[in-house]
């Protein structure tokens, strides 16, 4: 039998550890006091020293989907079926469809914009739960939002409207690039567990668009904004992240140019956006490369470890251990983890969003095991 190289060897035993902390810290916070009983979802925040929910003023739909993947892919049946009833029965909008943004501090509709954001992580984790789960309900709502999805946020070029009125009737955010990206990853979750073509022909146009008003040729980076407005950003998080989402996507995107592009991006990312002393990742570049925020989040970490494991290229693996090992030491503490940094290590954000764990779990499932 063949042996297994010293490095990954390594790197199994790095990424054991990170995974052995996320569920025996991480997920019980959300388990226990992140998680308001009364009304059956999670708090928006915990504090970081104290672990305590901090006072709420309101609860997204977006929150609460994302801690519905991260329970079904922990496999806690019981807890992820309580976050999908609470999401169906506190966020759906009966009178006009769709989903609300957010929900007041006693249950009650807040803010009722229609996100195409939080519609790519109902979606998403709808899927990964009807995955786990078989539920049934769980799998109309990804093809019933789906449906939605592209019936009222389309907008010309065949991208779709970052935000709309409670009613769909206007428009009140055009097509950027974050909510795109996530609603790639949550098509590429609902192709794989319903097997349903559609969704190739979805995530096909969707690719092509994105190359078409996104991609900055120069650096083969895909812009925050449409490329050629003013002020745009490149955020190295993202390339990372949608360089995974192009290795997951098999022959969809084919001819799209996001293969051929996306190289080229985490190469820039790396080398612009990346610290070389502490491996940590800055927030957003300008379209030369220099750095635009130097705050370090703990999600664009997280989408360098994926990127990294995720690579063909030897030296990318090879980098791995180490960057387990920096980001484990920068970002992780015994009771939890740190939001945000300065270049220079100071705590930027002391509390610990609910969305987190989100970016833990996903990064954390492509280490190798």
């Amino acid at each position: 039998m063949q042996s297994t190289p010293p490095s990954a060897t390594s790197t199994i035993a790095l990424a054991s550890t990170l995974r052995d902390h996320f569920a025996g810290a991480v997920l019980p916070m959300w388990r226990g006091p992140g998680f308001n009983t009364a009304l059956k979802l999670p708090y928006e925040a915990l504090g970081g020293e104290d672990q305590q929910p901090l006072p709420a003023e309101r609860y997204r739909a977006m929150a609460c989907a994302r801690q519905l993947f991260v329970f079904s892919q922990a496999g806690d049946a019981a807890h992820a079926q309580v976050l999908f009833d609470s999401l169906v029965h506190t966020f759906q909008d009966a009178r006009h469809g769709g989903w609300f943004y957010s929900v007041d501090a006693q249950g009650a509709p807040l803010d009722t914009t229609k996100d195409l954001y939080t519609h790519a992580f109902v979606v998403f984790a709808c899927a990964e739960y009807g995955r786990r789960s078989g539920n049934r309900a769980a799998l109309d709502v990804v093809h019933s939002t789906s449906e939605l999805i592209q019936s009222r946020f389309a907008a010309d070029g065949d991208l779709f409207n970052a935000a709309l009125s409670a009613d769909f009737a206007s428009v009140t955010g055009t097509p950027i690039q974050n909510p795109l990206m996530h609603l790639t990853e949550a098509w590429l979750a609902a192709r794989e567990v319903t097997r349903d073509k559609t969704f190739d022909a979805a995530l096909r146009r969707l690719a092509d668009a994105v190359a078409r008003h996104f991609v900055h040729e120069p650096t083969g980076c895909i812009a925050e904004l449409p490329i050629g407005t003013d002020d745009n950003r490149l955020e190295p998080g993202h390339q990372f992240e949608w360089f995974w989402l192009v290795k997951q996507a098999d022959a969809v995107f084919e001819g799209s140019g996001l293969a051929e592009a996306l190289p080229r991006a985490f190469r820039f990312a790396q080398q612009h956006g990346v610290d070389r002393e502490t491996g940590g990742v800055c927030a957003s570049l300008d379209e030369t490369g220099r750095i635009k925020d130097a705050i370090q989040r703990i999600w664009a970490q997280t989408e360098y470890l994926r990127a990294l494991a995720s690579h063909d290229e030897p030296e990318a693996l090879a980098a791995l251990p180490r960057q387990i090992e920096r980001f484990q030491q920068r970002f992780l503490r015994p009771q939890g983890w740190f939001e945000c940094k300065t270049q220079t290590g100071e705590v930027a954000r002391a509390d610990m969003p609910s969305t987190t764990p989100y970016h833990l779990a996903t990064a954390y499932a492509a280490l190798p095991a």
